[in-house]
């Protein structure tokens, strides 16, 4: 490797788009990222827990913070090369009043898209101290993006970077 080149990341776009889309929506929506909740969530209304992704060794790892979250209450499911990570965390306590209340309770949802090619039998998990970590067993070797080719307006072909 060059010492100027730049390592492209092989998980570009591998987040959600969509959930990022709904968190930034409450956020401008609210005018906070922890507005109060009148309502109980379902998977259409469901908050977006905070999600780390990256690379150990050849695996794909994503972490996932669930605290408070029992394990029998999250749900993984795995279909069409998306991971989806729901479950519930629970409520309001019985003759309690909050005075400051900033983190969400309800259903949540997280759906993250998988390399190609990721099987089932590539995904495994665990929960511990309230941190959910998915491993991916050599998802790691992504293949970078395609180069595709668009002719402008006089017909000749232009070369573009998906970088």
């Amino acid at each position: 490797m060059a010492e100027h080149e730049v390592r492209r990341n092989p998980f570009e776009g591998v987040t959600d788009y969509f959930s990022e889309l709904s968190r930034m929506r409450e956020v401008g929506t609210h005018g906070r990222e922890h507005p109060r909740e009148e309502h109980e969530r379902t998977h259409a209304s469901a908050w977006v827990p905070t999600t780390d992704i990256l690379l150990r060794g050849a695996d794909l790892v994503i972490r996932v913070e669930l605290a408070g979250v029992a394990p029998d209450s999250v749900d993984l499911g795995f279909v069409h090369g998306h991971l989806s990570i729901s479950g519930v965390r629970p409520g309001d306590e019985e003759g309690v009043q909050y005075y400051v209340r900033e983190r969400f309770h309800g259903a949540f949802r997280r759906t993250v898209t998988l390399p190609e090619g990721t099987t089932r039998d590539q995904i495994s998990a665990r929960l511990v101290d309230g941190l959910v970590e998915v491993t991916v067993a050599g998802a790691g070797g992504a293949a970078a993006p395609e180069r595709i080719s668009i002719s402008d307006a006089r017909g000749e072909a232009q070369v573009r970077s998906v970088d």
